[in-house]
C-alpha cells in the first residue's frame, strides 16, 4: 500500500517539502513521518501541520494529493522509488533527481527537473520555465534522465543541458536549448524564438505546425528522415505519451549551429515543399 500525503492547508506562503523521499521514509511509521520537518516560508514545522499522512511507505511509493501548486521541491534529490502527484505541483519538482519516477497528473511550476541527473519525470499537464535547466551560475543543467511534458512549457527549456531527453508535447516559449552542451530536446507544438543560441552539440527538434525563425548563425544541411524518431516515438508510446500521427516518419530539414560555438549542434524543422 502506498504512502499517501494529503495536503490540507490553505496558506498562501510557499511550502517546501525537500527531503520527503521514498528512501528516507520507507522504514518509518506514519507517526514518525508526521514529525519530519518541512518549511513554511522560513519557518520549520512538522509535516503533519500541512499533510494528512496515511498508508505504508515500505514499497517506496508516495502519493501526494491536493492542489500542490504552492508546494515546492517535491521529489528533489530523489534516488529511488516512485511518486505520483494527484493534482498540480509547484516549482522544482524532481530537481537534481538521480533515479526513480515522478508522475504529475496536473501542471508543474518552473524548474521542473532542474539539473536532473537521472530517472523519469512525466507531467500530464503544462510546465513552467526552465525545464531541465541549469541554476543561475551553474556550468551544467540536466546531465541525464528523461522529462516528458504532455502540455506546453515556458522559456529556456534545457538551458545548458549536458545529456538526457526533454519532450514537450505542446508549445514552448523562447530560447529552447540555450547554451546547450549536448542531449536531445523535442518540441511537438509551436514555439518562440532564438532557439539553440550558443549551443555546442546536441539535437533540438522543433516539429510543430509552424516553423520558428532560426538565428542567422544556423546553416541548412540537408533534408532527411531521421531513424531515431521511429525509436523515440516507440519509447514515448511505451510511457503512455501521446504521439502525433505520422511523427515517426516525418521528413525534416537539418540546420547546423550555433556557428559561433563551432556548429556541431543541430536543429530539426518540419520539411516544407
Amino acid at each position: 500500500m502506498a504512502l499517501t500525503l494529503r495536503y490540507q492547508a490553505t496558506t498562501t506562503v510557499p511550502v517546501e517539502v525537500e527531503g520527503i523521499l521514498p528512501h528516507v521514509v520507507r522504514e518509518m511509521a506514519p507517526s514518525q513521518i508526521e514529525r519530519l520537518e518541512i518549511f513554511h516560508g522560513n519557518q520549520a514545522l512538522p509535516l503533519a501541520e500541512f499533510f494528512q499522512v496515511s498508508g505504508d511507505a515500505a514499497d517506496e511509493h508516495l502519493i501526494w494529493e491536493g492542489d500542490l501548486s504552492g508546494v515546492h521541491w517535491i521529489g528533489a534529490h530523489m534516488t529511488t522509488g516512485r511518486m505520483r502527484v494527484a493534482g498540480h505541483a509547484g516549482r522544482h519538482v524532481g530537481s537534481q533527481m538521480q533515479g526513480g519516477q515522478i508522475d504529475v497528473e496536473g501542471d508543474a511550476g518552473d524548474w521542473l527537473g532542474g539539473e536532473l541527473h537521472g530517472g523519469l519525470i512525466h507531467v500530464r499537464g503544462r510546465a513552467g520555465h526552465l525545464v531541465g535547466a541549469a541554476y543561475r551560475g551553474s556550468r551544467r543543467g540536466m546531465t541525464g534522465g528523461t522529462i516528458l511534458v504532455e502540455g506546453g512549457a515556458g522559456n529556456e527549456i534545457g538551458h545548458t543541458m549536458r545529456r538526457g531527453l526533454i519532450v514537450i508535447g505542446g508549445s514552448c516559449g523562447d530560447l529552447a536549448g540555450f547554451n546547450m552542451l549536448a542531449g536531445t530536446i523535442l518540441v511537438l507544438g509551436d514555439c518562440g524564438i532564438r532557439h539553440g543560441a550558443g549551443m555546442r552539440r546536441g539535437t533540438i527538434g522543433l516539429l510543430g505546425k509552424t516553423r520558428p525563425p532560426l538565428l542567422a548563425t544556423f546553416r541548412y544541411g540537408c533534408r532527411f528522415q531521421p531513424a531515431f524518431l521511429r525509436l523515440l516515438c516507440s519509447q514515448l508510446q511505451q510511457h503512455g505519451f501521446p504521439v502525433p500521427a505520422g511523427l515517426a516518419s516525418t521528413p525534416v530539414d537539418l540546420y547546423h549551429g550555433d556557428l559561433i560555438e563551432g556548429g556541431r549542434g543541430e536543429i530539426l524543422l518540419p520539411a516544407v515543399a
